[in-house]
């Protein structure tokens, strides 16, 4: 038996379709899809193969491949999808997505390669990023283990500071009425504003920039863990205090699980918050990571380094959001499929 959920589509008026399994006219629509997106990225590899660039590009064999390979890929896709509804309700999703690239990176390609119509050093065509993810690849991943290491501290302390200040200003009144002006004084400021005072306090660039980033997750996870501990239905306590429960038990098992959805959000808002903050830090004083290598190469004019290290930051950045969904939904289950990301 497969369940039937309602959703709303571009109109606004409700259509009922089916989880288990997507109707047919869907998965032949899916399918057509994907032999258009395996049509576009042969055509890519044809302009690759046989559309002679004005300059000697290398990696060019490399992207050939590419293109060749995504496309079989696709084709493959198709022929299941012919054969298996349920492997194309698996697959077939990510086929429009598939098409769509395969038409900007030709387009990218004839405007950079071919016709030059965007400005050298600026623009670089796509073989010139997949130079940078082979030949420069242990510089980048590098600064990506600096960057994750130290927004992982920032990270850390930020949070579990925000979290225990928002639980105490929502429970104590006289925690409250000291802790809230200086929260609502400091926290509205940029976390970026205190870099001079940042470096000249820290013995070192790491200890200022983990603060800098500390202090940029503290402010949300503190205001939305205060707001969720305060907004606790008060029949809740009357219950536990009835059934000779203590304040530690008040805390720990019905003030903190209640305001759980919006701790969530407020580490969602942090995590955005002390990413931004980390490649301002780095840019600033580290002498490695991902702010650093974008620095570095906008120094010597590697615009195809610094377009790569874009690419990787919007990558790390989206994965550490969706491993936080992950956890909101297995702490949250009762939650779950309220936020989406």
């Amino acid at each position: 038996m497969s369940t039937r959920t309602q959703t709303l589509d571009a109109t606004g008026i409700g259509q009922q379709h089916d989880d288990a399994a997507p109707s047919p006219s869907a998965a032949q629509g899916k399918t057509r899809v994907a032999a258009l997106a395996a049509l576009a990225w042969f055509g890519a590899a044809a302009l690759t193969r046989w559309w002679p660039a004005l300059d000697d590009w290398p990696y060019t064999r490399e992207l050939l491949i590419l293109e060749l390979v995504l496309g079989l890929a696709c084709a493959l896709l198709f022929a299941g999808g012919l054969r298996r509804a349920r492997f194309a309700a698996r697959w077939l999703d990510a086929t429009p997505w598939l098409l769509a690239l395969a038409v900007a990176i030709s387009a990218w390609e004839a405007a950079t390669a071919q016709l030059e119509w965007l400005p050298r050093p600026f623009f670089a065509p796509p073989q010139a990023l997949i130079g940078v993810f082979l030949d420069d690849t242990p510089r980048l991943a590098a600064s990506v283990g600096h960057s994750f290491v130290l927004l992982a501290y920032g990270y850390a302390i930020g949070a579990l500071t925000g979290f225990v200040a928002g639980v105490s200003i929502g429970w104590s009144r006289a925690v409250g009425y000291w802790l809230h002006p200086v929260l609502r004084l400091i926290g509205p400021l940029p976390a970026t504003a205190w870099l001079p005072l940042a470096f000249f306090f820290f013995p070192s660039s790491f200890s200022a920039s983990v603060f800098l980033i500390a202090l940029a997750t503290a402010f949300p996870v503190a205001v939305l863990t205060w707001s969720g501990v305060a907004g606790v239905n008060k029949a809740f306590y009357d219950v536990a205090r009835t059934l000779g429960a203590r304040p530690s038990f008040l805390i720990l098992r019905v003030a903190i699980p209640a305001a759980l959805p919006n701790v969530f959000v407020g580490l969602f808002m942090g995590l955005g918050a002390s990413f931004s903050v980390l490649i301002v830090a780095e840019m600033m004083g580290v002498k490695a990571g991902l702010g650093w290598y974008l620095q570095w190469a906008q120094g010597w004019a590697a615009y195809s380094n610094m377009y790569a290290a874009l690419l990787v930051m919007a990558i790390m950045c989206s994965g550490l959001i969706t491993l936080l969904f992950r956890l909101r939904d297995r702490l949250l289950g009762w939650q779950k499929g309220v936020l989406k990301w």
